[in-house]
């Protein structure tokens, strides 16, 4: 009668059975290894930007010259060298 009446009143029982009961539960559950799951996220990339050297810059020139339609020889340029 005791628990229906708990039940039914939404009162936590005090009874010292269903109080050791209720500390067993938790001790077992707080005793369980947690998981990082919900935790974890995704790291999205970001551009990864290369150092400044003259080979990259002088490769990527000749690069945008021969997409472009630009001579070759535009890489030798004197103010291109005095620039780069």
């Amino acid at each position: 009668a005791y628990h229906a009446w708990c039940t039914k009143n939404t009162f936590t029982s005090m009874l010292p059975k269903d109080v050791k009961d209720r500390k067993n539960a938790a001790a077992i559950a707080n005793a369980e290894q947690g998981s990082l799951d919900n935790h974890l996220r995704e790291i999205k990339s970001t551009e990864r930007v290369l150092p400044y050297s003259d080979k990259l810059f002088r490769e990527a020139a000749i690069e945008w010259l021969a997409s472009t339609n630009q001579p070759i020889q535009a890489v030798e340029h004197p103010e291109l060298q005095e620039n780069g």
